[in-house]
């Protein structure tokens, strides 16, 4: 009977050991808060945090907004409207009013919302202020846009129809993923020289303001 006691004895204290660490484990779980709670490294939390194997960087996401949105208006309105509208500048007004409403309430509040900080994304917007003004100079700003796009798809056609002799063919025609492609490109290229300009002016302001100290 006392062997069987003394048997037993280690396996009880073992037992009473391990409910009182789980006793104690649940009372600091209890009481954590932001007081008490050790700090632990954003590269530990990546341990538990699932990633997906394929990358994609936030400027390609904003990218992918700023030519989903015109090739979205592509579709509805070229392609939805071209039964309606049989001249093509009415097609081109309605086109160009819709780019411009589209960018000031979608594209551009979309490219804030996935902002990190506020103003991040501001660089890839031509009008990033909010309000009635931006309102109207998107709308402008798309018909700028809008004008260049027609014009190289002009330039497209008249330069295949000299190749080939045939100026009665439409060599390249108008499709919502080459049309936001062409909208991208003159809306990014557009938005670098105002960026060039502005740094441009505030150099030579900074260089004036040294001058006069």
């Amino acid at each position: 009977m006392t062997k069987r006691n003394k048997v037993r004895k280690p396996e009880v204290e073992k037992e009473s050991e391990y409910y009182r660490l789980h006793t104690d484990a649940a009372k600091r779980l209890a009481e954590a808060d932001e007081s008490n709670s050790p700090e632990v490294s954003e590269e530990e939390l990546r341990k538990y945090t699932s990633r997906s194997k394929l990358h994609i960087s936030d400027r390609a996401k904003m990218l992918f907004v700023k030519w989903w949105f015109p090739a979205s208006v592509c579709f509805f309105f070229i392609w939805g409207l071209s039964a309606y509208l049989a001249d093509i500048w009415d097609t081109l007004l309605v086109t160009g009013i819709a780019l411009g409403i589209v960018t000031d309430l979608l594209t551009n509040n979309v490219l804030r919302f996935f902002a990190k900080t506020k103003g991040e994304n501001d660089r890839l917007m031509m009008v990033p202020s909010n309000g009635y003004s931006s309102f109207v100079l998107n709308i402008l700003y798309a018909f700028l846009v809008l004008f260049f796009v027609y014009t190289l798809y002009n330039m497209i056609n008249a330069g295949a129809a000299m190749i080939t002799g045939r100026g009665d063919q439409v060599v390249l025609g108008v499709e919502p993923i080459l049309f936001g492609l062409f909208y991208l490109g003159f809306d990014l290229m557009f938005i670098k020289y105002k960026h060039w300009i502005t740094d441009m002016f505030r150099k030579r302001k900074r260089r004036t303001g040294e001058v006069k100290v």
